[in-house]
């Protein structure tokens, strides 16, 4: 707080999938962006998959260089994804952008915010709910508990 006045926010991280909900949360950054001058930064994270961290594959009939290729295609994929069709609203908005693919999941969002001194965090709520979403968790139940950065969590329009 500066004299009483909230801190300005200079950089916003939404967290994008290319879901609705998570389209919810690109258009309400591109507002809050717009009206605050800040930079958005549209941020997709990725996990490899298992069987690419050192587990056998379980066929053992596909050559682990044809599961080199098929992720790097599918990274570069969702990348082109990530900036020629999510980040849309933002472009249209005429907001600072910059698109990010992260890897890792919740926890790797979190320590990406940090490393780009964010403001804040936005994401989408498509969360499981009920009994699911207890026992399974949900991308944006992790940030709400784990992250010193403030998360903003757009409503879907279910909720």
């Amino acid at each position: 707080m500066n004299g009483g006045q909230p801190d300005p926010i200079r950089r916003i991280v939404v967290g994008v999938d290319g879901s609705d909900d998570a389209m919810r949360a690109v258009v309400w950054s591109a507002r809050l962006a717009r009206a605050t001058g800040a930079e958005v930064i549209a941020a997709h994270t990725i996990e490899s998959p298992v069987f690419l961290e050192g587990f056998p594959l379980v066929t053992g009939t596909i050559p682990a260089e044809s599961w080199d290729v098929a992720w790097k295609e599918w990274r570069e994929h969702t990348r082109e994804l990530l900036e020629q069709r999510w980040c849309r609203p933002l472009a249209a908005a005429r907001v600072r952008y910059r698109a990010e693919l992260i890897a890792g999941g919740p926890k790797a969002l979190i320590e990406f915010a940090v490393s780009e001194e964010a403001d804040v965090i936005v994401v989408g709520r498509r969360g499981r709910g009920g009994f699911a979403e207890l026992v399974l968790g949900s991308f944006s139940h992790h940030l709400v508990h784990h992250s010193h950065t403030p998360v903003i969590v757009v409503p879907s329009t279910e909720d």
